[in-house]
C-alpha cells in the first residue's frame, strides 16, 4: 500500500518523480509520524523508487509549523500552471483533520 499526496489535486509524488511511490500511509500517517508537524523543522521521506529492486533514492520534503500553517519545503515539481512549486502552506486544522482521515481510511 503506497501513500498518495495531493496538493492542489495534484500527486506530489508522481509530479515530483515517477519512478517514486508514496511509503505506507501506517508508517507516514500515523499520529505523532513524520507528516505531523512539530516546533523544529525535520526532513521526511516519503517515497522510495519502485520496481523489481527498489534502489536507495527517496523523495523528501521538509515540514515545519509556523503558527497556525504546516509549510512543506524543499519541494520541485510542476505546478497547474507549469511553474515550479518550491513550497506548500496549509491551516493546520484543515492539515491535522485531512492526516488523521487518511490514516483512518488506510486502516480499514
Amino acid at each position: 500500500m503506497h501513500t498518495h499526496l495531493f496538493v492542489d489535486g495534484l500527486d506530489l509524488v508522481a509530479r515530483s518523480d515517477s519512478r517514486m511511490a508514496g511509503l505506507d500511509p501506517a508508517l507516514l500517517l500515523r499520529p505523532g509520524g513524520p507528516l505531523y508537524p512539530a516546533d523544529s523543522p525535520r526532513t521526511v521521506d516519503v517515497a522510495a523508487q519502485v520496481g523489481p529492486d527498489p534502489g536507495p533514492e527517496r523523495l523528501s520534503l521538509r515540514v515545519r509549523l509556523r503558527g497556525g500553517t504546516v509549510i512543506w519545503s524543499d519541494l520541485m515539481y510542476p505546478g497547474p500552471d507549469g511553474g515550479v512549486v518550491e513550497e506548500v502552506r496549509f491551516r493546520l486544522e484543515q492539515y491535522l483533520g485531512e492526516v488523521g482521515r487518511a490514516y483512518a481510511a488506510a486502516r480499514k
